[in-house]
């Protein structure tokens, strides 16, 4: 799904919280990835304008869960150890974005090319 303004933040937090609940993950886990989907969704808004939010259910042998692979052409992250440091912020924020939601979701995964855009990739799986 497209994100390009605060209203796709919404939808994409709706819609990545009822495939959650479809693939069975508990009511706190599906806070829990509606808030990582409304940070990365907040990222693409704040700092590449436009981007892409993309959920799909995953299973790897008995796991089952939900993946949400959140990507952008904007200026990319030039520092990328350094973005994942608690604290650390372009913008003025408390700089809890993208740690935090490496610390919400079970496996995490960022590429970024300064100037080319970034891609997050996030799993969470049914306990």
């Amino acid at each position: 799904m497209p994100v390009g303004a605060d209203v796709d933040i919404v939808t994409a937090r709706q819609k990545g919280r009822e495939l959650a609940a479809q693939c069975g993950l508990s009511s706190t886990d599906l806070a829990v990835v509606a808030t990582a989907i409304s940070e990365l969704a907040r990222n693409i808004v704040r700092y590449a304008v436009r981007g892409e939010i993309v959920l799909r259910r995953v299973e790897n042998g008995t796991k089952r869960g939900i993946e949400v692979v959140a990507t952008d052409d904007g200026p990319g992250i030039s520092d990328v150890p350094l973005a994942m440091q608690d604290g650390y912020s372009t913008s003025g924020g408390l700089g809890l974005g993208l740690p935090g939601v490496r610390r919400l979701m079970d496996e995490f995964d960022i590429v970024s090319r300064f100037g080319k855009g970034t891609t997050v990739t996030v799993k969470k799986w049914r306990r």
